[in-house]
């Protein structure tokens, strides 16, 4: 294989995956260290290991990314890529830079660049700030992230407290002088973490280009759609599985806001989370949720979220996060082992992990895309039944996704 990569979140796994396999390549995603057919490392040009780390205690987020890491190099990896979240998702301290300081180490490399750049998605890096849309980091919604509230938008402060590299911030005008210039910047600077503007798809093809011989590269998905691929391949359709659609939604972010909304005003089937109840008797709650889903009409969209208006956050309160988690994982795993549903498209990272790791699976068959960074994928669960699976970072993705992702299945 020509790339291994290390994703701190299902979502983003995802994400990186389906933008190679837009570029030709033949990808699979692993989640975690479940066991996988050696068969199917064999035949890919790039593998994705999807680990649930973003928010992990730094220690067990080292440790996983090493595992995942130390997998892929035996399986033939020649270069390593590190995702993240294209909004950088982290607090003083969260673990980029120690997972970064790690991996660098075990590659016997001294430099890598960041790159959080997704500009299909509003994300982009100006001055070493990174914007999403018009608006500074620090006052955009993900200010109220309810597990990593972003203060900041200076990439590199976000950074500094996690790792003792030193960290270069590399000027847009840098990366317009081009590949040569910008090369060159990279292997003169100072060994350590280098810091890349980018607001176009143009500039993070001169970063992809520029940066090709580096054996370790970071950043959000994005930046491996400049990575030199073999040439396009057809793109094969996902194989059809049962009926029956739900969608769950962890996430707190604006754009999944704006998706429940929308899926509202279009007649979907909405229940909200009772959050105390969650917390206090989450098996209930699952069951609940679950009895209310099979008493609608097999042709329904259910929606079960746990914030639908932005009073409804509670920031910094992990105990409220991991039970929402523990509840939607339950009602996926019920309605999917009664087969009420076949067909789940998941908002939010952790959600995702969370669902992922429930229903057993151990890879995902990489689908059709629905927007920049959101795609549908056919999964096996540990006892043999099919789904598919739309796992959906909470910022991704059009206002009409929930009720009109279903439109690209057979």
């Amino acid at each position: 294989m020509d790339i291994g990569a290390v994703a701190d979140d299902f979502t983003g796994a995802t994400d990186l995956a389906t933008t190679l396999r837009e570029r030709g390549r033949r990808v699979v995603v692993v989640i975690e260290d479940r066991p996988v057919d050696p068969a199917l490392l064999a035949d890919a040009d790039a593998v994705v290991v999807a680990l649930k780390t973003r928010t992990a205690p730094v220690a067990d987020a080292v440790a996983a990314s090493l595992r995942a890491v130390d997998d892929l190099v035996a399986a033939g990896a020649d270069r390593l890529y590190v995702k993240y979240c294209s909004t950088f998702d982290s607090t003083d301290e969260g673990n980029i830079g120690p997972v970064l300081d790690a991996v660098l180490s075990r590659a016997e490399v001294d430099r890598t660049v960041v790159v959080p750049s997704f500009p299909a998605n509003g994300r982009t890096v100006r001055d070493g700030l990174l914007y999403v849309g018009e608006d500074l980091l620090e006052d955009s919604s993900m200010r109220q992230h309810p597990l990593t509230p972003m203060t900041k938008s200076r990439v590199r402060d976000i950074l500094a407290p996690q790792t003792r590299a030193a960290i270069t911030e590399i000027p847009l005008a840098v990366v317009h002088e081009g590949v040569a210039a910008l090369r060159g910047a990279i292997d003169e600077a100072q060994p350590g973490y280098l810091v890349v503007d980018a607001v176009t798809e143009g500039d993070l093809a001169v970063i992809a280009a520029a940066s090709s011989h580096l054996r370790v590269l970071s950043g959000g998905a994005a930046l491996a759609a400049g990575i030199d691929a073999p040439a396009a391949a057809a793109a094969d359709a996902l194989a059809p599985v049962g009926p029956g659609r739900l969608v769950v939604c962890g996430s707190a972010s604006r754009q999944t806001r704006a998706q429940l909304a929308h899926a509202a005003a279009a007649g979907a089937a909405m229940r909200r989370i009772d959050l105390d109840r969650a917390v206090d008797h989450p098996q209930d709650e699952a069951a609940a949720v679950a009895a209310w889903v099979r008493g609608l009409p097999t042709d329904a969209v259910p929606v079960v979220y746990s914030v639908g208006e932005l009073a409804d956050v509670r920031v910094g309160s992990a105990r409220v996060s991991a039970a929402v988690e523990t509840v939607l994982a339950s009602v996926v795993a019920q309605l999917v082992a009664s087969e009420d549903v076949h067909r789940i498209l998941v908002a939010g990272g952790e959600t995702s992990g969370a669902v992922v790791q429930r229903l057993g699976i151990s890879f995902l068959e990489i689908g059709p895309q629905l927007a920049p960074g959101v795609c549908w994928s056919n999964a096996e669960t540990d006892d043999g039944r099919r789904v598919a699976l739309a796992l959906k970072s909470g910022n991704f993705g059009a206002d009409d996704l929930f009720t009109t992702a279903w439109e690209v299945l057979a």
